[in-house]
């Protein structure tokens, strides 16, 4: 016979309340301790991180540029002229003397006009040969005109002293004597007149001598200005050097102000560096520099210079600094060879600094990952920059001597403040 068991389905709902409790429980407890828990610290591979050990001590402030090397004296040479090419005597790439002839142009009325004035020239040189004979001539006849004047003022003299004789011995009446002085007074005035022409003539005579030459030497200036012009067609040198520019061909027109060539020194080159606007603020000039050719072996290939001046103008976020160079160059430098410079701004004689991180900016903070002194992590520690260099920058606050330093870029671990090495 069955007995009638009582409760039992209010048993089972009980347990089942309880064990909902305590999973609950144990899931909340769960979330608790995994909420309490710290995120994995990031590995990083020993192997790929540029590590480097804090230093105290001279630090020398260095700015670099990349550039290119450039002859310190280049001759332009321009067409003065209108003109013609003719002849091509040199190309790009030669060598060349003062008195290498470069090009030949021609201007036929430039030549033409030299021709007339040479013939203008020997025209009033032979006017002038005319001149001088015709006014000689001339002062002859007036020579003659003045001696036949003193003749005559001579006779009346003598008739002047007989009248007065005889008018003495009473043999001649008054009259004649007062003729003869009259005769006398005029043949005087006439000779003082004759004299006077005489000498006035002279004079004349210079002024119109005078007078063609100056016109000869301006016709003769004038064609040995032509005749200059003319042989400036002929184009030289006129330095020794390599000739770098030469693109013209027989026949082209040239007007004044064209460039026809570009001569420049071989071997007098400076180094004109391309350096950031932010790096160059500190360049003064006569600061020591070292250009690096890249040619021969490193030795070899640098070479001592100097800062000699500064563009004043920034171009793409760069100024240009003209560096002198001060030793010889090696061999294979040529112009637009692209060189290295390192310009030394200021040697600091004693201060804390480390290799360059790829990020720092001088004089501003940052952060900087510091090696455990077991090398198995690193921590994450703010620092500020100093003064910089080119391959270092000082550490002003955060590092002290002796502390090893991750410099390469960390910036897949940007949000971690710990890091483990592998």
């Amino acid at each position: 016979m069955d007995v009638k068991r009582e409760g039992v389905a209010k048993k089972k709902v009980i347990r089942r309340v309880a064990y909902l409790v305590v999973i609950a429980a144990a899931v909340a407890l769960a979330g608790w301790r995994v909420s309490q828990l710290k995120p994995a610290v990031p590995v990083v591979e020993a192997a790929t991180i540029w590590p480097d050990t804090v230093k105290r001590g001279p630090l020398v402030r260095e700015v670099r540029g990349l550039g290119t090397l450039v002859p310190e004296d280049i001759l332009w040479i321009q067409a003065a002229f209108d003109s013609q090419v003719s002849r091509i005597r040199a190309r790009s790439g030669d060598d060349v003397k003062p008195n290498t002839i470069l090009l030949v142009l021609s201007n036929p009325q430039m030549e033409a006009d030299a021709v007339d004035y040479e013939w203008q020239t020997k025209q009033a040189e032979a006017n002038l040969a005319d001149l001088r004979v015709r006014l000689q001539s001339q002062t002859f006849d007036q020579q003659s005109a003045v001696a036949t004047a003193q003749g005559e003022l001579k006779q009346a003299e003598i008739t002047k002293d007989k009248e007065e004789q005889l008018f003495k011995a009473r043999l001649e009446p008054e009259i004649n004597v007062r003729l003869a002085q009259a005769k006398w007074e005029q043949a005087s005035s006439k000779h003082q007149m004759e004299k006077q022409k005489l000498d006035i003539m002279k004079e004349s005579v210079l002024a119109q001598i005078e007078s063609q030459k100056v016109q000869i030497e301006k016709l003769r200036a004038t064609h040995e200005l032509k005749k200059k012009q003319v042989g400036e067609l002929t184009i030289r040198a006129d330095i020794r050097g390599r000739l770098q520019e030469m693109t013209l061909q027989v026949g082209q027109r040239v007007k004044p102000g064209d460039v026809l060539a570009k001569i420049a020194q071989p071997r007098k080159l400076m180094a004109r560096l391309q350096i950031p606007e932010t790096q160059a603020k500190d360049i003064v000039v006569g600061q020591r520099a070292t250009i690096d050719t890249r040619s021969g072996d490193a030795r070899n290939g640098m070479i001592r210079a100097h800062v000699m001046r500064i563009d004043a103008s920034i171009v793409n976020g760069t100024r240009a600094v003209e560096c002198k160079l001060d030793g010889p160059l090696p061999k294979g430098a040529v112009p637009d060879l692209s060189v290295d410079g390192t310009v030394e701004i200021e040697r600091l004689p004693d201060v804390l600094f480390v290799g360059r991180p790829v990020f720092a900016q001088p004089n501003s903070p940052g952060t900087l990952f510091r090696i455990d002194p077991d090398g198995k992590g690193a921590e994450r520690i703010a620092v500020r920059f100093g003064r910089a260099s080119v391959n270092a920058i000082e550490i002003a606050d955060g590092l002290k001597a002796g502390d090893r330093v991750i410099l390469s870029d960390m910036a897949g671990q940007e949000q971690a403040s710990r890091v483990r090495l592998n």
